[in-house]
Order: C-alpha cells, then sequence, then structure tokens
C-alpha cells in the first residue's frame, strides 16, 4: 500500500475519527445550548407571570381561594348593596358587596371536599332584583349540589333583597337589633322637569313609539311599570313561601313593604333565632360537628387605601351626594331595596 493511501494518525486517532467526534460534539452542545435557552426563557417567563399576579394582588386587592384542608364551615359575607360588581382601578378601593368575587367563592366551595357548610352573614338593605335572585339561587345550588346546609346571621339589616337571600337557608339567626323583612319592590327615579325649566334647559326626545321615552311618565307608563313590580313582587313572595314553609297569602299579609324588628320577624316566623354572632357560630360548629371557620381574606390595595383617604379629605358638594344617590338607588331598575331614614 502506497503511502498516501494509509490513514494519517495523529496522536493515536485518525483525522477522520476525530471530525466525527468533534461534530458529535458539535451537535452535544447545539442541543444543551438550545435546552438551556428553552428552560431559561420558560423560567423567566413563569417568574415574571408569578411576580405580576403576586403585585397585581396587592395592588388590586384580589381574593384568594385558600381554604383548609380540614374540615370547615365557610363565611360567605353580604354586605353592602347587592348589585353589579363594578371594576376597580389602580387606585380604587373595592368596597361592599362583591358580586362575581362572591358567586366565584360559592363555586369554589361547591366543589371542594372539606367544606362542610356555609354561615351566611347578611348586613344589607337589599339592592337590584337581578343580582339579589342571581346570588339566592346560586345558594340553592350549592345546597342541592353538595347536600350541605346554610345558616344565615343577620346583622344590622336583611332587609328586602337582603331578606331573599336568606330564604336559601336552612335556619336563620338575627341580632336583638336587627332589622329584616321590607318584602316588596321598588322601582323609582327622579321627575326633573321642574329643575330643568327653572334652568331654563328644554328636553327632547324622539322615539319610535309613545312609551319609550319616560321621562315624563304618562299614567299608561306608570300602570306599565307597576304591572312589572308585581310581577317581581309576586316572585319574591312565592321564595319567602317555600323558605319559611308559609302559604303565599300569609306572606303577602306581612309583605307591605315594613321592616321587622328581630322580636317581630320572630313572632311572625320570618326568622328562626335571635342571639349574638358567636352564640350562633358556637351552635352551628356543634350541631355540624366543625369548629374551623373560614373566609377568604382579600390582600390591601396599597395604593388605593392611600388615595381614599385622601379623597375622604375632600368635602362632597350637595350636587354631588344626590347624585351619588340617585346613581346606586333610583337609576330606574327595579330593587329589592330598603329605604333608610337619614
Amino acid at each position: 500500500m502506497r503511502r498516501k493511501d494509509l490513514p494519517a494518525y495523529i496522536g493515536g486517532r485518525t483525522e477522520t475519527g476525530m471530525k466525527k467526534k468533534q461534530i458529535g460534539g458539535l451537535i452535544i452542545a447545539a442541543i444543551l445550548f438550545i435546552a438551556v435557552g428553552v428552560t431559561s426563557v420558560l423560567t423567566n417567563a413563569a417568574s415574571q407571570r408569578m411576580l405580576q399576579e403576586s403585585v397585581s394582588g396587592i395592588l388590586t386587592g384580589d381574593v384568594e381561594f385558600d381554604a383548609p384542608y380540614s374540615d370547615y364551615i365557610a363565611v360567605v359575607n353580604v354586605e353592602g348593596i347587592i348589585q353589579e360588581q363594578t371594576e376597580t382601578g389602580l387606585f380604587e378601593v373595592a368596597a361592599g358587596y362583591q358580586h362575581l368575587t362572591t358567586m366565584d367563592y360559592i363555586n369554589d366551595l361547591m366543589y371542594d371536599p372539606n367544606n362542610r357548610g356555609i354561615l351566611l352573614y347578611v348586613d344589607s338593605t337589599g339592592g337590584t332584583v337581578y343580582e339579589s335572585e342571581e346570588l339566592y339561587q346560586k345558594l340553592k345550588e350549592y345546597k342541592e349540589y353538595t347536600g350541605n346546609p346554610i345558616w344565615t346571621y343577620m346583622a344590622h339589616y336583611a332587609a328586602s333583597g337582603g331578606y331573599l337571600i336568606s330564604m336559601a337557608s336552612d335556619v336563620i339567626y338575627a341580632n336583638s337589633n336587627t332589622m329584616t323583612g321590607s318584602i316588596g319592590v321598588i322601582m323609582s327615579g327622579y321627575d326633573m322637569t321642574g329643575l330643568y325649566e327653572k334652568l331654563g334647559i328644554r328636553y327632547v326626545s324622539i322615539t319610535s313609539g309613545k312609551n319609550k321615552d319616560s321621562s315624563l311618565l304618562t299614567e299608561e307608563q306608570i300602570a306599565i311599570y307597576q304591572g312589572q313590580v308585581e310581577e317581581y313582587f309576586e316572585k319574591f313572595v312565592r321564595i319567602v313561601a317555600e323558605g319559611r314553609s308559609m302559604d303565599e297569602d300569609t306572606v303577602r299579609v306581612l309583605a307591605d313593604g315594613r321592616t321587622y324588628t328581630a322580636k317581630q320577624a320572630q313572632e311572625n316566623h320570618l326568622i328562626d333565632e335571635i342571639s349574638s354572632y358567636e352564640e350562633m357560630q358556637n351552635q352551628m360548629a356543634d350541631e355540624l360537628g366543625v369548629y374551623e371557620f373560614y373566609q377568604p381574606q382579600r390582600t390591601e390595595n396599597v395604593f388605593a387605601s392611600l388615595f381614599s383617604e385622601i379623597k375622604e379629605l375632600i368635602p362632597k358638594s350637595e350636587a354631588q351626594i344626590l347624585e351619588e344617590t340617585a346613581a346606586r338607588v333610583e337609576s330606574g331598575v327595579p330593587m329589592y331595596y330598603a329605604e333608610q331614614l337619614q
């Protein structure tokens, strides 16, 4: 064999063997480089998402479902006006009843095997027909799906819509100073024509039908809205009759819109017991044999709390107070709501 046909040896290895090993090493290095890069990107994305969620929770005041891993009774708070949940900005505090948050919370409880019941804490003068009934139906769904009981405790108020949602309960307790009842429906608004005339403002509307514009209510339009109110009222009566095991005629006698003291409500079978909140908790715990109560905690919105305190220092004009009251209650929307004396 001629010399040029022999494989060249360098350090005991052939040039061909070295090239194969170099290529193999490069491939392995490339794979490792890609794997490290992909892992780095995924890790970075995950960490950024976790950081954003953490910061978001601190800034916006999110509620996290972190129920115990042992048997517990869930506290569902309904405090304030029962109405559509409004989105809050970075500098706004989510105050009062939060409808979607509460509905999601009850959903979580339905599928948690450690949950053994709901303590419904009500401190509300009511709210819109839509949200009040939706919450009532969600509580009924919880009972039917889980078979767990619902006990209600009424604080300052559990009136109108606040009373209606309590009809999903097995037992109703009230504080001795609770105001409840107000079984009825209200649909209200302002007639601004006198003010417009005084200010020289002329209201104009072009409609497709005589009942499209209700800014100047006619007798016919009043009758139309009265019919709607009566329909919602009849539904309210049926819900109370079912929830309290009473006949509808008896409920109608009580349902003239008035509120009742706890003593009067108990005498009329609208509630079951009068006690303090602590006494009610102890009785519920003993009845169910479960002694841990749980409710999710909202993380504090730091910026919102700061700006809320500053905002409270600025006095409101009478026009602002009137506008806020009108937007909250007298919006023309049917309400299960109890008017409060100011």
